[in-house]
């Protein structure tokens, strides 16, 4: 695309050189810098992009996007961008250099604490049911309507973000929907993004390494939804928001007036709302009464947690013009999402569940669940991810030993941490009188509590989820939650077989 042309899409830009290079890609990286190339320089939290502007001078790009005037000694074929925000400015020319593939699907946003993936999948089903091709891109995967592939970062950069979009576009997806993290909200990565449906599911303690606060991780949830009550780039955005949640009420009331609203929760003031909720080991049920009418939503999951991210699918997918019946209908046959609450098996009457909860509220909510289920006894293995919120790690602790019978304290993603260190952090959330055993190894631990599960448990193991790998300070190994407990299973059916066959000797 001509500069010259896709400049014309910026508000504030002041300009220098020429304008009439052919642009054939835009890039925040240095080592990418090339002839035909816009670099534009980010400011972020380790490294600023304005050090390496020699560096891609160098390199002979054919444009520089800055918030800087450009230096004395640029040459002339080099055109330079003067802006006052390049994450915004480079949002801007990534939709433009794309031809505004987000204003061209039907386009569904989720962010808040937990629930993000499973609903973001579940919409997903929806989308495919009715419209045959959707496009995804979460936590786990990107699926384009045509291939998946295993998802980078749950919200990429704005010119990765925009590729992707204009890849489902160009594969004929009329819907899709997207998993918006508080990151990639502040980092201005979801800037100039078109959205149908913007949906708040909660928010409890999390990234307060990143945000520092709660009230500043909640400023940069709600900037989002603020953002495109401002500016809905030609759309009618709809807010779909969990008000069983503080927060989410909070919002709700803020936003009142600026866009519309659709509120989903058990509570009597929502739009869509839940009651009559019923589950067993195999699904769930429950009412929803919306747009005057009441339904039967019926799901192979478990949970309350899940009745709300099977609201907040339904009533984001009206926002994007499927009706609630046909959204129902989808969700009778929908998927089991890889990591959350997914049952691996049942050996010897001991049933195993991987969850991907790893926060306070999920671990809580998970081990509530599956208490509702009425096991013999609940064991919960988990752990805390390194360099992240250390505050969180007792709460944690707290949070499982409330319904669980037994616990198995371990290693998540140490990273750069002790984990023993970690571990002892975790410890200080315990009771006095609380039945727990501290295992550092993951995959002993999770033997651990196999061998010493009875007819009629449940194992919880909590944190990684869907994750393939267990990150330590100076290595990586490939590690599946799921792959670990289905060895345990199949090593506990072993050892039964053999008790079987080779009774002990009676007295």
């Amino acid at each position: 695309m001509l500069l010259r042309t896709l400049i014309t899409h910026l508000d504030k830009v002041t300009t220098s050189g020429s304008l009439d290079a052919e642009i054939v890609e835009l890039t925040a990286d240095s080592r990418a810098a090339a002839s035909g190339k816009l670099f534009a320089a980010i400011r972020g939290t380790s490294i600023d992009g304005h050090k390496f502007i020699s560096d891609v001078i160098a390199k002979g790009v054919s444009a520089i996007l800055a918030e800087t005037a450009p230096p004395s000694d640029l040459p002339d074929s080099i055109a330079w961008l003067h802006v006052p925000d390049s994450r915004a400015a480079l949002a801007v020319l990534a939709s433009a250099f794309h031809e505004d593939p987000s204003g061209n699907l039907h386009l569904a946003g989720v962010t808040g604490t937990n629930g993000k993936t499973t609903i973001a999948v579940l919409l997903h089903h929806i989308m495919k049911t009715e419209w045959h091709r959707a496009g995804l891109l979460g936590t786990i995967l990107v699926d384009d309507g045509e291939t998946q592939t295993v998802a980078k970062h749950t919200t990429p950069g704005s010119i990765e973000l925009n590729g992707i979009l204009a890849n489902f576009r160009d594969n004929a997806c009329r819907g899709a929907v997207m998993e918006v993290s508080s990151h990639g909200i502040h980092q201005k990565r979801v800037h100039h993004i078109a959205f149908d449906a913007a949906i708040f599911t909660n928010l409890t303690q999390d990234h307060l390494d990143y945000h520092g606060t709660m009230e500043k991780y909640m400023e940069a949830k709600a900037s989002w939804f603020h953002d495109l009550a401002a500016n809905p780039q030609g759309k009618k955005p709809t807010a779909v928001i969990n008000t069983d949640d503080a927060h989410g009420n909070d919002l709700a009331k803020e936003l009142d007036g600026k866009m519309p609203v659709i509120r989903y929760g058990f509570n009597v003031n929502c739009d869509f709302r839940g009651n009559n909720f019923q589950q067993k080991r195999d699904g769930m049920s429950f009412e929803l009464a919306a747009k005057g009418k009441t339904f039967l939503v019926r799901a192979p999951l478990i949970g309350r947690f899940n009745a709300y991210n099977l609201l907040a699918a339904i009533a984001a997918a009206a926002a994007c013009g499927i009706k609630p019946r046909q959204a129902i209908a989808a969700l009778a046959d929908s998927p089991q999402v890889p990591g959350r609450m997914e049952n691996v098996g049942n050996t010897g009457g001991t049933t195993v569940f991987v969850d991907y909860a790893h926060t306070p509220d999920a671990l809580e909510n998970a081990c509530r669940t599956l208490r509702e289920l009425d096991p013999r006894r609940l064991i919960t293995v988990f752990g805390c991810g390194g360099d992240r919120d250390k505050a969180k790690r007792p709460l944690m602790a707290a949070a499982a030993a409330r319904f669980s019978d037994g616990l198995v304290i371990t290693s998540d993603n140490p990273r750069s941490e002790d984990p023993l260190a970690i571990m002892r952090d975790i410890e200080k959330g315990l009771p006095k009188k609380c039945s727990f055993v501290s295992v550092p190894d993951r995959a002993e631990a999770i033997e651990t509590a196999m061998k010493n599960s009875l007819s009629g448990d449940i194992v919880l193991i909590a944190g990684k989820g869907h994750e393939t790998y267990q990150q330590f300070a100076d290595h990586t190994i490939d590690f599946d939650d799921r792959k670990k407990a289905d060895l345990a299973l199949r090593n506990r059916a072993i050892e039964i077989a053999e008790l079987r066959n080779n009774p002990p000797p009676r007295f």
